[in-house]
């Protein structure tokens, strides 16, 4: 799945005054690319990734995602490209604390439609790749952060999406669960050719990725298949 900026910027109204999070920003990410966007707290990487991942429109310029520019989209068919094509990881993990693992992992399954059998295989084998089989039905309240960064990855990882964005997956890791966790993102990168974009500071993260991209105030000021960059701070 490919994502293709075009001129993008992209404003918010914070009471009386204009946020300009992107400006005029042009970009291609193809499929099976490891793509890390570095820059300062405030320099528009989030914002970045909740366009790639079709969370949100641009005031002009266009994103498109396979050839279909998101802003002629309506919300039900931008809901369900995100459910078939993308998964997201974040940082604060965004699970379900009342549900198992299982059933966390399961949602975006049961959002699909899968059939109960087919749902359960998916799973099971999902949570197998991730270490997790075990804790199949603890509640996630029950499990350390580095467990549940793993679960969310699961979770992103069982509708076997085209692309997954990452908005600072290691932040609250410690280093050695941050690169089991990287370790396993980049075999699925290398072994199942999804697409990773991720949004960090992290230089473990940065000396993985196969092209850098690094964004200040709302624009890109340097991007290519490089070593780690300036500007991480």
């Amino acid at each position: 799945m490919s994502i293709e900026f075009a001129s993008v910027s992209k404003q918010y109204q914070l009471g009386k005054t204009t946020v300009d999070a992107l400006k005029n920003v042009t970009l291609s990410v193809k499929q099976g690319e490891f793509v890390a966007i570095i820059g300062p707290s405030g320099s528009g990487k989030s914002t970045m990734l909740h366009l790639f991942g079709a969370l949100d429109r641009p005031t002009s310029g266009t994103v498109t995602i396979n050839d279909i520019e998101i802003s002629k989209m309506n919300d039900k068919q931008l809901a369900r490209l995100r459910r078939v094509n993308i998964g997201f990881v974040f940082q604060s993990f965004n699970l379900i604390p009342m549900l198992s693992v299982y059933a966390n992992v399961e949602f975006p399954l049961l959002l699909m439609k899968v059939k109960k059998s087919e749902r359960k295989e998916r799973v099971m084998d999902i949570l197998e790749q991730v270490g997790l089989t075990s804790r199949a039905n603890h509640k996630t309240e029950e499990l350390s952060g580095g467990q549940r960064q793993r679960v969310a990855m699961a979770r992103a990882l069982v509708g076997n999406p085209r692309i997954v964005l990452s908005d600072e997956p290691t932040a609250n890791l410690d280093s050695k669960t941050g690169e089991e966790v990287l370790d396993l993102m980049q075999e699925l990168n290398e072994k199942n050719n999804v697409t990773l974009v991720y949004a960090t500071h992290d230089k473990s993260i940065i000396s993985r990725a196969k092209r850098i991209v690094n964004i200040l105030d709302g624009e890109i000021i340097k991007s290519g298949d490089t070593a780690v960059q300036s500007g991480t701070d």
